[in-house]
């Protein structure tokens, strides 16, 4: 995600970096639906982060909860307050042995979830960390696909990239994947070449990239100059219109079930992060014509 360094510098210190991170958020349900294939209609997904031995049933610690779950109890050195570190997980569930039994699988499955949450869609800065926050989560397997996940990264998305619009901060957290594959589809000009085949979710389209982590001293002053002229033509409003988009699209995500919801004006919730879906300003997305603010 070097790419994605060098345009959160390269905004930080843009004159543009106030309006590119609004630009940013018109991220919306329906990116995040073609994008990684997520889920944004379902429960909230909220709960405790702290004083977890309150909510688990008989008042048990945590870590023994952890070691019911997992299989294993992390050493001290592998813990920072109520998180653990990525090496573990990787040591430990790196390839799930042959032959195992449910429960052996059933380990394997939270860990590998864990890692996904904690890593990719809602990683912090540090990139290393897995937050036990995730336990109550994946000791329900059967429930993972009924909570709104799609809305989750958003939120925590948003609440990154207004962080990162300070010009004190270097680095960007959140689920760059998505935003790095929303920036390639609705920006051309910022868009790699070589990359035309589609395929499910959209976001693989990019799984390849990996561009060069050297000159990023040019790299982002080239980030800056492009913000600095980017014109409106040069955003595309609505790319999962084409033929070839949709023939890739999984039958699911255009049920009407969950394209009803992409059009509502609500609230994203991340545990203690909450943010708004705003879709009224950002209506050519779906066709429609933006009006133009009235002053309060």
């Amino acid at each position: 995600m070097r790419s994605l360094s060098d345009a959160s510098g390269a905004c930080g210190g843009s004159r543009a970096s106030d309006s590119m991170t609004d630009t940013f958020r018109t991220c919306r349900w329906p990116d995040v639906a073609y994008q990684l294939g997520l889920p944004v209609d379902g429960r909230y997904v909220s709960g405790c982060l702290l004083e977890f031995q309150i909510y688990i049933q008989g008042g048990r610690s945590a870590w023994v909860w952890f070691q019911e779950l997992l299989g294993v109890t992390p050493p001290p050195s592998q813990v920072q307050k109520y998180a653990v570190n990525c090496s573990l997980f990787q040591e430990t569930f790196g390839e799930c042995p042959d032959g195992a039994d449910d429960e052996t699988v059933r380990r394997y499955v939270r860990a590998y979830i864990m890692m996904l949450l904690g890593t990719q869609l809602f990683a912090d800065k540090s990139g290393n960390r897995v937050h036990i926050r995730w336990l109550p989560y994946v000791a329900r397997l059967e429930e993972m696909g009924t909570y709104s996940w799609g809305s989750a990264a958003l939120a925590w998305l948003y609440r990154c990239m207004c962080r990162v619009a300070n010009r004190h901060v270097v680095k960007l957290a959140g689920p760059l994947q998505l935003l790095q594959s929303w920036i390639f589809w609705r920006f051309p000009l910022f868009r790699p070449a070589g990359y035309e085949t589609f395929s499910w979710p959209l976001a693989s389209r990019w799984s390849g990239y990996n561009p060069s982590g050297s000159e990023k001293g040019p790299r982002v002053q080239m980030w800056r100059l492009r913000i600095d002229r980017l014109q409106d033509r040069e955003f595309i409003w609505m790319p999962y219109s084409s033929p070839d988009v949709l023939q890739v699209v999984h039958p699911e995500a255009l049920e009407h079930r969950h394209m009803a919801l992409w059009r509502s004006v609500t609230s994203l919730i991340y545990f203690a992060v909450i943010e708004w879906h705003q879709i009224d300003r950002v209506l050519p997305q779906f066709g429609g014509v933006q009006p133009v603010r009235v002053p309060p």
